[in-house]
């Protein structure tokens, strides 16, 4: 049952381990403050969409309430998801991740515009890893006391510390393109990275 599960479903189930009950938005504010720095955050129909189908499947149960006069659900993992979620960690390989670097393949076919333009494309993946750095530092920050050995948030400030790592590897990286790049637009030099 649980093999028809997409890996978003699997992510929302992952949200759905740290001992509290969601709605449907509150998923999704946890897949943005989480999600978004290494996977690609769901938007809200398909969290609603998958919290459908693993209710269906009986890996969630959703309650519903009175709050102000609505109706809101809430949203808990069952022991059934927490085996499915176990076992799709467990025996199935979490496989290469596959890089789509926008950036990357613009710097590519770089020579196909004005130097000017790819400098300032640089540039602004430069203040865009500054906002993503700050981000996730607020968020790795908000972890703090909670990440201990055995404590619920250390794995995922493993993964915030990761996160940090991989952006500050990026600026390096686009710095040294940038460096690459003089002013009168000549192709970057090849040959193997320096360290």
């Amino acid at each position: 049952m649980s093999q028809d599960l997409p890996v978003t479903g699997y992510a929302i189930l992952g949200l759905l381990t740290f001992g509290d009950e969601l709605t449907g938005y509150e998923v999704k504010q946890r897949a943005d403050m989480t999600l978004r720095f290494y996977w690609v955050a769901p938007a809200m129909s398909q969290v609603y969409t998958e919290l459908r189908r693993l209710t269906d499947h009986g890996l969630v149960r959703g309650s519903t309430s009175a709050d102000g006069g609505r109706e809101v659900t809430t949203y808990a993992i069952t022991e059934a998801g927490q085996r499915a979620l176990r076992t799709w960690m467990d025996a199935t390989p979490a496989g290469f991740p596959v890089l789509k670097h926008t950036v990357l393949l613009r710097l590519l076919v770089g020579h196909a515009t004005e130097p000017d333009h790819t400098r300032r494309m640089l540039r602004d993946y430069l203040a865009d890893l500054d906002t993503a750095l700050a981000d996730l530092t607020h968020v790795r920050d908000a972890l703090r006391g909670a990440d201990a050995p055995g404590e619920p948030f250390r794995f995922p400030s493993i993964v915030a510390d990761w996160g940090l790592d991989y952006f500050a590897a990026e600026q390096r990286h686009t710095r040294r393109a940038l460096d690459s790049l003089s002013e009168h637009g000549t192709a970057p030099e090849v040959g193997p990275p320096t360290a």
